[in-house]
């Protein structure tokens, strides 16, 4: 297919530079909206393909300057703190969904066709079934999730009314390079590799039975970029999980992180309470994006944290 030119919402966070990253090697056009809170230029190539607009998602004048000439977004922009969207949901829903709205809307106004979205495997909260499909009824706990669900629907109205040919990916536990440990939107694996390296305490909430589908960045990216690629259009908006299909329990975790060249050990772990809106069990039924975009995970949780540990 030929160039594109994509924004990318985010595009100087975790997932957002990988992405970049990857759409600038296939030789396409990337305009990265991101105020930089969390995100950082530095995690950003040079390249006169690239353009980033520093702003706010939910800021129509940012939003309109990024979308100009483009022909696709991917929206992975967002407070992506479930703790925080309990303690303050008015704040991170300004982000989370208004600024989703403000994203679809000013993109079906100008054209702008195809367009992704990163949703998450926090719509389901903590369903009963296992694995978890895409027909799973919705159970979302907290403000975080509502919001991403909310956020599923205001994106299929404007697939379904023809104006976006658009896909929602529901991720699940992303891991890899250039996810700040010191982040409170930071995953559980960033956090304990930063600490084992240090020799510091670990801290796991609850007792560690739970468990996660924990997905390696450039997978999502490969998920992302297929999707991005494919123009085929249908009634409905798809949805996709994006994981590994594989539950590994955080103790389980502590074990393979204890096993990597690099960590001081012994770890000291210590123990608090759960917390409000963390779920028990997690693991993703990938069926769907596996056959509809031939996709396969190729790096596994060993590989992926050695990676991150030398990364």
């Amino acid at each position: 297919m030929g160039r594109l030119k994509t924004l990318v919402t985010g595009g100087a966070g975790f997932i957002g530079s990988h992405l970049v990253r990857a759409l600038l090697e296939r030789d396409h056009e990337v305009v990265v909206l991101d105020d930089l809170s969390t995100g950082k230029r530095e995690n950003l190539p040079a390249s006169e393909r690239l353009a980033l607009v520093v702003g706010d998602v939910a800021d129509p004048a940012a939003v309109t300057v990024a979308l100009s000439g483009c022909s696709a977004f991917v929206h992975l922009a967002a407070v992506a703190s479930v703790e925080r969207s309990v303690r303050e949901p008015l704040l991170t829903h300004r982000t989370n969904l208004q600024g989703s709205i403000e994203l679809f809307t000013e993109a079906a106004n100008k054209g702008v066709r195809r367009g992704l979205y990163a949703s998450s495997a926090a719509i389901y909260g903590d369903a009963p079934r296992l694995p978890l499909s895409e027909t799973e009824p919705p159970r979302p706990l907290t403000p975080y999730a509502i919001d991403k669900l909310a956020g599923e629907q205001y994106l299929a109205y404007y697939h379904r009314g023809g104006r976006l040919n658009a896909t929602a990916f529901r991720f699940f536990n992303v891991f890899g390079p250039r996810q700040d440990p010191s982040s409170p939107y930071s995953g559980v694996i960033s956090i304990f590799l930063d600490r084992a390296k240090r020799g510091e305490p670990i801290t796991v909430f609850g007792d560690g039975g739970q468990t996660r589908d924990f997905v390696y960045v450039s997978d999502v990216v490969a998920a992302l970029v297929a999707a991005l690629e494919e123009q085929g259009e249908v009634a409905e908006m798809p949805i996709y999980n994006v994981a590994r299909g594989e539950g590994v329990s955080l103790l389980g975790l502590l074990e393979a992180v204890r096993s990597l060249p690099g960590v001081v050990t012994p770890l000291e772990v210590t123990h608090e309470p759960a917390r409000h809106g963390d779920i028990r069990h997690s693991l993703a039924d990938t069926r769907r994006l596996r056959s509809a975009l031939g996709w396969e995970p190729a790096i596994g949780v060993a590989e992926g944290l050695a990676r991150v540990l030398v990364g």
